[in-house]
């Protein structure tokens, strides 16, 4: 039984690394929590220790880049001169580019939906709402970095662990060849 919960809770965390890796680029999924969530799993399986210092420091990071990237956009469109209508725009036209074609709706939806936002409820110049735009645009970028930054690091850091695992049980598989052939 224990084998097969193994084989169970490896792959769920596969599973969830790469759906990691695609929550870093489409906006419904929370990357970084999916990837940690993958690490305890890796954990529990018993294949790759994974140090407790080790999960606290990539959990405070998986809050860190989550807390991060969901205030970025507002942060930056204010920043580059927008209002809140330019951050609930961006934030809108984050969720209706989720509707769109990939990547075009993801990286369009945030950019179009500032613009919008500063236009209609601001009457703004134009120029003003192009550049709160770019500050939304901008931001997706960002965001995105942080969060593939998060996740890669932790499908490495699980990777090279797991590879250290191998290492040292294919030493102790080639010792105990080693002494066998010696009492020959």
């Amino acid at each position: 039984f224990s084998l097969y919960m193994d084989i169970l809770l490896i792959v769920l965390a596969i599973v969830l690394y790469i759906g990691g890796i695609l929550g870093c680029v489409i906006p419904a999924l929370p990357g970084p929590p999916l990837a940690f969530i993958a690490m305890l799993l890796s954990k529990w399986s018993g294949y790759i220790d994974l140090s407790t210092t080790s999960l606290i420091i990539f959990g405070l990071t998986t809050i860190a880049v989550t807390i991060i990237d969901f205030w970025l956009t507002p942060w930056m469109t204010k920043r580059f001169g927008g209002s809140k209508a330019g951050n609930w725009g961006a934030m809108i036209g984050l969720v209706a580019g989720l509707f769109l074609p990939f990547p075009i709706g993801a990286l369009l939806g945030p950019f179009v939906g500032a613009f919008v936002g500063e236009l209609l409820f601001n009457r703004s110049e134009t120029s003003i709402a192009f550049t709160a735009a770019l500050g939304a645009f901008l931001s997706f970028f960002v965001g995105t970095g942080l969060k593939l930054l998060a996740c890669i690091s932790m499908i490495v850091y699980s990777i090279f662990k797991l590879l250290g695992e191998f290492k040292y049980k294919l030493v102790y598989i080639a010792e105990k060849s080693l002494n066998l052939q010696s009492h020959l």
